[in-house]
């Protein structure tokens, strides 16, 4: 079993400037539709939920980055954050672009300025 864990913390008025200066066509490139539904989802906070699962794809690439083969071959759509039925954000890959993860936890956390994310990946057999 071996343990890798990854953390980001992102500006908001980053992700809402790259919102609101982009077409839905780029938007795209970073979320999933589900993502994106969830986010517009929450009206005047959408931008601390977009920031938020920006940091998280950020912090899932930084514990998975070591494990991939080639660090490319994944990509932001690749990897979906979305909430349980408990409001828990839970980690979801799209694509069987990464094998071996036992478990993967995260934590997302947002206020007005800035979005963080943590996130620990457990490897083993399965």
């Amino acid at each position: 079993m071996d343990i890798t864990c990854g953390t980001d913390i992102i500006e908001i008025g980053r992700i809402k400037k790259l919102i609101d200066d982009t077409n839905t066509k780029e938007l795209d490139k970073i979320y999933t539709k589900s993502e994106i539904e969830y986010c517009e989802n929450r009206n005047n906070v959408k931008y601390q939920h977009y920031a938020a699962r920006f940091a998280a794809k950020e912090a899932i690439f930084k514990a998975i980055s070591s494990k991939l083969s080639n660090k490319f071959d994944i990509s932001w759509n690749d990897v979906e954050v979305l909430n349980d039925e408990n409001g828990r954000p839970q980690v979801n890959f799209v694509n069987e672009k990464v094998n071996g993860i036992k478990n993967i936890e995260i934590s997302l956390s947002h206020c007005k300025e800035y979005a963080v994310a943590n996130v620990v990946a457990i490897w083993g057999e399965n």
